[in-house]
């Protein structure tokens, strides 16, 4: 080997170790950059964390905890009450084809078929006005019908629940 190649093996050696060198000195300056940032946290961790924690079942906690219960239950169905179903439309059609037609059109739970008048004479014998009631504060009849109070929305005002009987009768007449 000659002195000149001699030469070049030695400085291609020492190019090689600075930049061994320089690579261990940049890599050691990031990862103390790093250490030194302010971790990122998620602002949902403590959320998740108490969901994890919280128990899977209520605790039953004698007459006190059940009047909460029971008053938690009021509040929750008065501010559904408080909602006005359907933009507060007094259109007997509109909500029957919103709510009332998923009972009254297949016949569930004893419901009576809307236009069937031989299933709605026996009701409308009884008036408008007990109809009204029952739709109202809900009903369940001596054949195992069942009408749950307001359709089971207790967002329809009573102006709503009247229209839609009102409706519902036409048909049958």
């Amino acid at each position: 080997m000659s002195k000149s190649d001699q030469s070049f093996l030695h400085q291609f050696s020492l190019l090689i170790a600075g930049l061994g060198i320089l690579t261990l000195v940049l890599i050691f300056t990031a990862w103390t950059i790093y250490e030194h940032e302010p971790k990122e946290t998620d602002p949902n961790a403590a959320q998740q964390l108490s969901a994890s924690m919280a128990p899977n079942g209520a605790v039953y906690a004698g007459n006190t905890g059940r009047a909460a219960m029971l008053a938690a239950q009021d509040a929750a169905a008065k501010a559904a009450a408080a909602q006005v179903a359907y933009g507060g439309t007094t259109d007997g059609k509109t909500i029957y084809d919103n709510l009332c037609h998923s009972c009254h059109t297949a016949g569930v739970a004893g419901a009576p078929v809307l236009g069937n008048k031989a299933m709605w004479a026996p009701r409308i014998a009884e008036g408008l006005d007990t109809l009204i009631k029952h739709a109202t504060d809900g009903y369940k009849g001596p054949d195992g019908n069942n009408m749950p109070a307001k359709g089971g929305n207790p967002a329809l005002t009573d102006a709503q629940v009247k229209a839609a009987v009102t409706w519902i009768v036409n048909q049958a007449k």
